[in-house]
């Protein structure tokens, strides 16, 4: 790939454009955009990505929008998932439709990117379906709130793809391989659970989210606060609006569950992975046994692709990632499994079983592999705006205590369970779901010592 990468340019609008599947409003310094596909779930298609990067970078400049919020018509999807059912049928018109295929892809990561890279607070409701490209419209933003009503999954696996949009970025920095997890199963994580998973910074009911809205255009930030400080304003500002979280749903990703998945998605091998599921037994098999019949109607080239993509992700930066998962977006528009994943799933009437081809892991070599992955002489894909090279999120803190932060304050010894959940409360401000949190990771992670003092435990040596 080459090393200078083309700007961008501002996306128009082309005729046959739908003119209200976006719909943008102006309250006080808030700024929405609606996407108003309901009766599609509000798949985000060309049309859409066309009116919302302009209008965002118009906001950019202006100095009196404040915040960004994008939510979803209707109350069944935030968004769906990108119209992949209209690319397969482009590429079944031949190289001009397959052309048109990636063209869209293009626009789409240069969105996913302008949001991440964005100088305002931009906040996404998550209010109900947030799947596939939905996903990207949402979870690189800072501030991401999640409803009773919301149900995140990658399916791209189900339908002879790889889990894009940035993908590569936010699974692999998820706690321990739930990234890799969620990456080959397209598992689905419903409600609070998304908050749990760190998916979402944020938890309230859908009833308030209007409220919130209404509350959120009445701030005012001084001139001169930077950008943390006024998604601290903001995070206090949603704190408003919190009534708990539900009592009748558990942590999912927790306990044997959660060793389960670390002690079988840790490999970089989908071959080593189903072998390290078959092994398993007591409490975890059943979960195992479903697994496995859960990955072997996947398509097998997407297993091994979105594998690689978990590995090599960790490393790339967030400019790198959306050019890098352009390129292999392309290769998947010429690869058979694309149109036969999306036939099978999405428009044959009733679904059917799709024809993976190659069938089997066996038959896929790491070379066929490899080629997903090399970007060499090609051209990178031109990025909006500033291309920063960071390669962890900058305001991570807004959410849920990670893994990596409990352990790192266990590691300094000398506290107890309760001293450690202290800790975060104080940090976080008291934040709903600390607690649940810390107790989790410290029940799987650590033993108690002689003075009551936690120590971490490192996997091999549980062993």
């Amino acid at each position: 790939m080459s090393t200078k990468a083309p700007k961008a340019s501002i996306p128009k609008e082309e005729p046959d454009d739908e003119p209200d599947d976006v719909l943008f409003n102006t309250i006080y310094g808030v700024r929405t955009i609606e996407l108003n596909r309901p009766k599609k779930l509000n798949s985000l298609n060309g049309s859409m990505a066309r009116k919302i990067i302009p209008r965002l970078k118009e906001w950019e400049k202006s100095q009196l929008a404040s915040v960004i919020i994008m939510a979803g018509a209707g109350e069944k999807a935030f968004c769906a998932g990108g119209d992949v059912a209209a690319l397969a049928q482009y590429n079944q018109q031949g190289t001009s439709g397959i052309e048109r295929s990636k063209a869209y892809f293009e626009l789409e990561y240069q969105l996913d990117h302008l949001i991440a890279t964005y100088p305002k607070p931009y906040i996404a409701y998550m209010d109900g379906i947030t799947m596939g490209g939905g996903v990207g419209l949402s979870v690189h933003a800072p501030i991401r709130i999640a409803t009773e009503r919301t149900l995140f999954a990658m399916p791209e696996t189900t339908i002879g793809f790889f889990p894009d949009v940035g993908g590569s970025f936010f699974l692999p920095r998820l706690d321990g391989h739930i990234g890799a997890y969620l990456a080959l199963t397209s598992e689905r994580l419903k409600g609070v659970n998304a908050y749990y998973a760190g998916i979402a910074t944020h938890y309230i009911d859908s009833s308030s989210l209007s409220n919130l809205t209404a509350r959120l255009s009445e701030l005012v930030f001084k001139d001169y606060a930077d950008m943390a400080e006024r998604l601290a304003i903001i995070d206090t500002t949603i704190a408003e609006f919190g009534t708990g979280l539900p009592y009748n749903e558990p942590m999912l990703l927790a306990g044997d569950l959660r060793r389960a998945i670390d002690r079988c998605f840790c490999y970089n091998s989908v071959e080593q992975i189903i072998e390290a599921l078959q092994q398993e037994s007591g409490e975890t098999a059943l979960w195992a046994e479903k697994t496995l019949k859960t990955l072997s109607e996947r398509s097998p080239t997407s297993m091994k692709v979105a594998l690689r993509q978990m590995e090599l992700g960790r490393t790339w930066d967030i400019s790198d990632t959306f050019r890098r998962e352009n390129h292999i977006a392309s290769k998947f528009m010429e690869h058979p499994d694309f149109v036969s994943g999306v036939s099978a799933k999405l428009i044959n009437k009733p679904p059917t079983t799709p024809k993976w081809e190659p069938p089997s892991l066996e038959q896929i070599s790491r070379e066929e592999v490899d080629a997903f992955f090399n970007v060499e002489g090609t051209m990178p894909l031109p990025l909006h705006g500033i291309a920063p090279a960071w390669r962890e999120y900058p305001f991570g803190f807004l959410g849920l205590p990670r893994e990596g932060e409990v352990r790192r304050v266990v590691m300094e010894g000398g506290k107890s369970a309760e001293g450690v959940v202290a800790t975060f409360l104080t940090m976080k401000g008291g934040k709903p779901g600390v607690r649940e949190k810390v107790e989790e990771v410290l029940e799987r992670k650590c033993e108690i010592g002689a003075r009551e003092e936690v120590m971490w435990i490192e996997d091999e040596k549980r062993r």
